[in-house]
């Protein structure tokens, strides 16, 4: 059996599978989302780059190679550390059991679900420039009614409480490519399963439960409204304002730059296409330019990114809530914002502390399908608590 919860630090956890077919429908869930330490047999090196690795500190060091130790060998990690507002990067590649720093903040990885605060900060956009409400009815944007007139708003696809399920029901796993799962699943394959076979998991409003479909269905929808492609909007809206040069959904844009994704045993692995769903996790992105999304975050007066970081839903037992796109959990630490990502050959997080100007940014070429890919979260949480106890200091 699939357990299925919704977390405040990840988006959902998968249950271990014991047998064969459970472990084939394991991966296609998963899909759709979201120091060394002791160890002798592990080396690392500096390859010349010692200025390289003076951007972190000892204690940074070690939980990086701790939670990365036992990645398949080329494995790539790619880090923005930005402290007090002040961004440093650090890379690292895992080759023949040895661990060695590489310069890679301008190299592109898949982003996965961190897709989703893009597609909310277009929503956001929208908003602030009275183009649309967060509470409009999505109905009226659409050239075809849903079925049995459910009525869902834009605020409730971006924050999860739309009631559509994790995914249509028409994204059948007998005719799907695994390696590259959503690829076929077009316009007309969308608007099928929401005018013939559409059925809510509960009321809209009434709970956050993540939806790929349902961000996906909003990144359509703002394509429509604007009459042009999603990429065209990220472009526009969001990668031109922040000077964000490698950050797109056309993988033809930054071949040069791209690393190329990893399955489970770190063999190459196809990218993925998300069609009509884009805007669940189709971004590519570097680094180098998600450190700029984050920067800008920092700025109050920016109405636009200012409105995602709102609450709209919160989650009481979990001390939690939800904005548009992001997560935001409160403990003693502060509040953070936070969003992770994963497809078939990349797993990716990103956590910010906005009233420190503090944040940690990972992109991996690790498998969502990895048995530790939830490495990736922890290491951003441990990393993100180093930035309170002392500032960078060079490594010896």
């Amino acid at each position: 059996m699939f357990n299925l919860k919704i977390g405040p630090l990840e988006m959902f956890l998968i249950s271990i599978l014991t047998n064969t077919q459970q472990k084939k429908k394991y991966f296609i869930l998963i899909l759709f989302l979201y120091t060394f330490s002791g160890c002798t047999d592990e080396k690392v090196a500096f390859n010349g780059q010692k200025d390289y690795a003076q951007h972190i500190t000892e204690l940074q060091s070690k939980y990086i190679f701790a939670e990365t130790k036992d990645f398949p060998n080329n494995t790539q990690l790619s880090f923005a550390i930005i402290k007090d507002g002040i961004t440093k990067f650090y890379g690292v590649k895992r080759e023949n059991d040895t661990i060695f720093t590489v310069i890679n903040h301008d190299n592109v990885f898949e982003i996965g679900s961190i897709s989703k605060v893009f597609t909310a900060t277009l929503l956001a956009d929208l908003v602030v420039n009275n183009q649309l409400n967060l509470d409009d009815n999505i109905n009226d944007y659409l050239e075809w009614p849903l079925k049995d007139g459910v009525e869902i708003t834009f605020k409730q696809l971006s924050n999860h409480t739309s009631g559509l399920p994790r995914l249509p029901t028409n994204l059948l796993p007998d005719s799907m490519d695994l390696q590259n799962p959503y690829k076929d699943y077009d316009e007309n394959k969308l608007k099928h399963y929401l005018t013939q076979e559409l059925q809510l998991n509960q009321n809209p409003g009434e709970k956050s439960e993540y939806s790929n479909l349902g961000v996906g269905l909003l990144g359509f929808i703002l394509s429509e409204i604007d009459s042009t492609y999603y990429e065209n909007l990220l472009q526009t809206k969001i990668c031109s304002k922040y000077n964000m040069g490698h950050t797109t959904t056309n993988r033809n844009l930054i071949k040069a730059q791209l690393i190329n994704g990893l399955d489970v045993n770190g063999k190459e692995t196809p990218n993925w296409d998300l069609n009509v769903l884009m805007g669940a996790g189709g971004i590519l992105s570097s680094v180098a330019d998600l450190s700029k999304f984050a920067q800008a975050q920092f700025n109050d007066s920016n109405q636009a990114l200012a409105l995602t970081r709102e609450p709209t839903f919160n989650f009481q037992a979990n001390k939690a809530d939800m904005g548009l796109g992001w997560a935001i959990i409160r403990n003693q630490h502060g509040t953070r914002f936070m969003h992770s990502g994963g497809t078939g050959g990349y797993r990716s997080n990103i956590v910010l502390d906005i009233a420190n100007k503090n944040g940690i940014i990972i992109l991996s070429n690790l498998s969502a399908f990895h048995k530790n890919n939830m490495n990736i979260d922890n290491l951003g949480e441990r990393l993100m608590g180093t930035l309170k106890k002392s500032n960078l200091i060079a490594q010896q």
